[in-house]
């Protein structure tokens, strides 16, 4: 389990300093709950996400635990150093909107033809409860040409889930390599 801790100041020369410490700014955020600033070390952090099996995973943070879903992180434009996250508590029976990361499956046939499997929406949002939501939506590439895309509107029905975004969007292709 990832634990944290509460953050006192929130202040810029704090922050710096956490981060010089080698600590991970976050805030954890939910519905009727209130906001907890917290910090974790930075590499229990991410082995933590790059371990974990579903969507949620638990963090405990001033001897409170919770699962918590990643919403959105701030990374740095050059070193691509995480320097923020956004942590949502998923509270089992509340419909919210989560993201869920995409996946292509198989060799595309363009893949022959010097085509290149393009990901335009790497995330997915949806609204659904916790329990409902997949770690994540895989997309058969395998039929697709270069040329073709995969839409909001062609992605897989899932049981007590609704995609947020306009069916109309492009969700990943088969694009010409240059």
């Amino acid at each position: 389990m990832l634990e944290g801790i509460v953050r006192e100041s929130t202040g810029k020369s704090a922050t710096k300093a956490l981060r010089r410490d080698g600590y991970l700014i976050a805030n954890i955020y939910g519905k009727g709950l209130e906001n907890i600033n917290a910090a974790f070390k930075e590499n229990e952090y991410i082995k933590t996400v790059r371990r974990k099996e579903g969507l949620a995973f638990p963090v405990k943070v001033d001897g409170k635990e919770m699962n918590v879903v990643v919403q959105s992180y701030e990374s740095h434009p050059i070193t691509g150093k995480l320097l923020h996250v956004d942590l949502m508590v998923a509270q089992p029976g509340v419909v919210t909107h989560y993201y869920i990361p995409v996946e292509p499956v198989g060799e595309a046939i363009g893949l022959k033809n010097k085509g290149m499997v393009f990901v335009s929406k790497p995330r997915i949002r949806v609204k659904a409860k916790i329990e409902d939501v997949p770690s994540k939506i895989e997309i058969d590439v395998s039929p697709m040409d270069v040329g073709d895309s995969k839409m909001i509107r062609d992605l897989p029905e899932i049981p007590n889930v609704t995609y947020t975004d306009a069916d109309r969007v492009a969700v990943l292709s088969v694009i010409k390599a240059k």
